[in-house]
């Protein structure tokens, strides 16, 4: 019974029409699951504004809807995955937290913490879907089968799931072939170890979450924007399944960035050159 209780990670959505309101699907009747994953992706940006500005994470339900709904903000995966989960459980699927490790960029298992939230959804039917909308390098824009099922297009953007010993590895194509982006066990996390990470992430010196900046957004049409500091000066790069560029700009252009581009008002700069609140 204790096993079963602390199994227990999605929380009921407190607001359900005004999270269809907030990816513009409230005016098209009863939208699909499938179409609230889509929209979600291309419609609530990835950022991590708090962590930055040294501002704790909450995954409690209405700390997530308060501020990515109503306050119209955006957040990194664990926020994101999280609301999307309570959303796919009102509407009367079972859904799994999984956390994964980054491995963009090369990186091997023992030197990243599990700082990813990916889901495994149920469906009606018993089919089982790998669902992220919370992966700011480019995350799915529409759920995949679950498991090694092949090779999945979204509008332009190709992934796949391979097995890698005891874990599943989400790819997709790189230039010298298929690049890991993360890999999981594929089994459900305790609501403790997604609050760990969690907060690891968002609090813990060494995060990038937390000394560097990212902010980022996709399009229904397959474009990607991204303002991230990650490399030391701000760049906007823009993707495509065509191409990339990347053009630096000015730390003194951020707050007009996240605000024009981004969807985003309300912050400006610290005399340390970060992220805080807008003096009204």
């Amino acid at each position: 019974m204790q096993l079963a209780s602390a199994l227990v990670t999605i929380r009921w959505m407190l607001d359900f029409d005004a999270y269809l309101s907030r990816i513009g699907l409230d005016r098209i009747g009863k939208p699909t699951w499938q179409a609230v994953h889509r929209a979600h992706a291309t419609t609530i940006p990835f950022e991590n504004l708090d962590p930055h500005r040294g501002l704790p994470v909450s995954l409690e339900q209405a700390d997530l809807e308060r501020k990515l709904v109503a306050s119209r903000r955006g957040g990194y995966c664990f926020e994101h995955n999280l609301l999307l989960a309570s959303a796919l459980e009102h509407m009367g699927l079972v859904v799994e937290p999984m956390l994964a490790r980054v491995r963009v960029g090369g990186a091997s298992r023992d030197t990243r913490p599990a700082g990813h939230l990916a889901l495994r959804v149920t469906d009606t039917d018993a089919n089982q879907w790998h669902a992220d909308v919370g992966f700011g390098l480019g995350t799915l824009l529409d759920p995949i089968p679950f498991g090694p099922t092949g090779i999945h297009e979204q509008s332009g953007w190709t992934f796949r799931v391979v097995e890698d010993g005891d874990e599943l590895a989400l790819q997709t194509p790189g230039p010298d072939g298929w690049a890991d982006v993360y890999a999981f066990p594929p089994r459900p996390a305790f609501r403790v170890d997604i609050e760990v990470s969690n907060w690891w992430t968002c609090t813990h010196p060494s995060s990038r979450f937390v000394s560097g900046l990212i902010v980022a957004v996709s399009h229904d049409d397959g474009r990607r924007e991204a303002l991230s500091d990650f490399s030391g000066r701000p760049v906007i790069v823009v993707s495509s399944p065509d191409g990339t560029e990347a053009t630096e700009t000015q730390r003194e252009a951020i707050p007009s960035l996240l605000a024009e581009r981004f969807g985003l008002p309300g912050f400006g700069l610290g005399s340390d050159g970060k992220i805080v609140a807008a003096v009204s």
